[in-house]
């Protein structure tokens, strides 16, 4: 037996087989032969024409054949190798000698008329020109791997698909929309999320929880399919982790389509569940979008469902929204200034304009509001209202806070420098609430103050009247330190807030500043008479702050009868568009030159008049 094993062929071969197997000692192919006819795996040796040479028991077992009978057949044949041109093309190469290997994956009929799952390799037979075929069975590991893939691809609570399937399926429907003749092209997409499931889980237990979810899961399926979406398209619902579920909708006709998916999900949701005695009301928020498949993104869909959903959220929940365009450009504009606002203010980005402040008596100017501006590279000039409120929000507001509060400081002491008189005007400067959390507002203050030479009783601040009423703690301890540091403080927007009167007499405020809206009633519009109850009401807060030692500004005065009724009813001081609007420095530079050389023409002993408004 070892001499038959470390016999060597010859160093010539034809190409003939009956000189090819004389290579080979007798006893040494008769052992070849035994143990290539008693192998298990299914085994054929195949020649350079593609046809089979020999095959074993277990490969004719496979086949429902006999041996004998499947020498001469064609090995493509029996085992499908030309239904696929790569798979051909691969194996006419390893017939050639010009591919080593093959190994391919073939589902072939088995004679009792079950299908199998086989991999098939093919190889070369070393010293002959024949290629060895085998056939391994590999149905049970095809089956292992579908049971896993269904574990891996489902959710364990409700049995719908996960988030990876859907990915798969959302993915593959916009690929093949990107090729597709037939169907409408389009997609649609249902994304929900339970109102208020953090407090089943919480009071409940998460059992009670996990059987929700599967209700719910099992009302959206029997939603969809009553749809009858297979008509048009195929549907897909799944869970996406959470209390987040998603409808897709391939082939979709149109928002309206979606917008019936919405509604009857809606009212399903909505009723009442029975889990195990518990008797179970809750609501959805539901995301909808639809659109054309073509140059849609599965990111783009997703991210669109999401801000949707966000909106029927902060709409007020238990309701369904769909996706508006331009809603979301002013959220994506919103999001660009909130990732630039810092850098802004490092690049200088922003300016301050100022607005008079005007006795209403006089018609001299005595102060002036400043007024932030941003000059943004894309979207142009700014007003505080498109950009306040994301520094507030991500607390940018205090380095942008800061920089305002000594650009005004620094411009209201050079005005007084160049134009010298006995009454300078102050500069009026808004603070946020969340300067007075979240920065040293008091030390910031005394340091600008002496950084630019301006003497406190010149500076004013302006918090709103929601920020300040209820102050307590260190808001209303600022608030006291900058009032005895001889700054004044005025509450902005006065009478739409709290209006705590009471609380008032308590607070170191030395200025309201009443809210347009009482203003806006002052005026005479064509064919009406203003409301009488604006003018007493204005002139109970002008009389009640005078009382306490108050001075009372009115914003938004835009006519001379506005101005003269204020004036009637003793209010200090005007601002608004009848005067002017938020200008340059220089241009309230010009405004105190002619203020101060009309006061210097007027006769010794002459009550000064009432200056001309400023046209600027």
């Amino acid at each position: 037996m070892t001499q038959r094993h470390t016999a060597t062929p010859a160093t010539t071969a034809t190409p003939d087989r009956a000189d090819r197997q004389t290579d080979y000692p007798a006893d040494y192919r008769a052992d070849y032969r035994a143990a290539f006819n008693a192998a298990h795996l299914p085994m054929a040796v195949v020649d350079r024409t593609g046809h089979i040479a020999g095959a074993n028991e277990a490969l004719a077992a496979l086949l429902g054949s006999e041996p004998r009978l499947l020498a001469g057949q064609s090995a493509a044949e029996l085992v499908d190798l030309a239904s696929e041109a790569r798979t051909w093309h691969a194996y006419q190469e390893v017939l050639r000698g010009r591919q080593a290997r093959l190994r391919c994956t073939r589902r072939l009929k088995h004679p009792d008329g079950h299908s199998l799952w086989t991999e098939i390799t093919l190889g070369p037979v070393p010293g002959t020109g024949d290629v060895l075929l085998s056939v391994a069975d590999i149905s049970d590991r095809r089956d292992l791997q579908a049971r896993l893939r269904h574990l891996q691809m489902h959710d364990p609570v409700t049995r719908l698909p996960n988030r990876a399937l859907f990915f798969e399926r959302l993915s593959a429907a916009l690929e093949a929309s990107s090729y597709g003749q037939s169907g409408t092209g389009r997609i649609g997409l249902c994304y929900l999320d339970l109102d208020g499931f953090k407090a089943v889980n919480d009071t409940l237990g998460h059992r009670v929880g996990d059987r929700l979810l599967t209700a719910v899961g099992q009302r959206l399926t029997e939603c969809a399919d009553q749809s009858g979406y297979g008509r048009t398209g195929g549907h897909l619902v799944a869970r996406l982790g959470g209390d987040e579920f998603a409808l897709l909708v391939e082939e979709s006709t149109g928002t309206e389509q979606l917008a019936d998916l919405a509604r009857s999900v809606l009212a399903a949701v909505q009723e009442p569940f029975d889990l195990a005695g518990q008797r179970l009301s809750v609501s959805a928020s539901i995301g909808v979008v639809e659109r054309a498949a073509a140059g849609t993104s599965a990111t783009g869909l997703m991210q669109a469902a999401d801000t949707t959903l966000y909106w029927a959220k902060a709409d007020g929940k238990a309701r369904w929204t769909l996706f508006d365009p331009e809603r979301n450009a002013h959220r994506m504009t919103r999001q660009a200034l909130s990732s630039t606002l810092r850098p802004a203010v490092e690049r200088g980005e922003f300016n301050v304009e100022y607005q008079p402040l005007v006795d209403l008596e006089s018609g001299a100017v005595r102060g002036v509001e400043a007024l932030v501006r941003w000059n943004h590279p894309q979207f142009g000039t700014l007003t505080p209202n498109r950009f306040i409120g994301i520094a507030e929000e991500d607390g940018s507001i205090v380095q942008l806070g800061r920089w305002v509060l000594r650009t005004a400081c620094r411009q209201a002491r050079r005005w007084q420098i160049e134009q010298p008189s006995d009454s300078p005007v102050f500069v009026s400067v808004n603070v946020a609430v969340r300067q007075v959390w979240d920065s040293d507002l008091v030390g910031d203050v005394a340091e600008i103050l002496a950084e630019t030479g301006l003497a406190p009783q010149l500076l004013q601040l302006e918090l709103t009247e929601s920020a300040v009423m209820g102050s307590a703690g260190r808001p209303l301890q600022a608030l006291q330190a900058l009032s005895d540091m001889g700054v004044r403080i005025a509450i902005d927007d006065f009478g739409t807030g709290y209006s705590n009167l009471a609380y008032l007499s308590r607070l170191p405020v030395s200025v309201l500043k009443l809210d347009g809206s009482f203003v806006r009633g002052f005026r005479y519009e064509e064919g009406s008479h203003p409301n009488p109850a604006d003018e007493t009401i204005v002139e109970a807060l002008v009389q009640l702050a005078h009382r306490l030692g108050l001075t009372v500004t009115a914003e938004c005065v835009e006519t001379a009868g506005q101005a003269a009724r204020l004036r009637r009813v003793g209010c200090d001081t005007g601002q608004g568009w009848l005067y002017s609007r938020a200008v340059a420095p220089e241009a309230i530079a010009a405004i105190i030159s002619r203020q101060a050389a009309a006061a210097a023409a007027a006769e010794p002993g002459q009550p000064e008049g009432p200056a001309p408004h400023p046209e600027v």
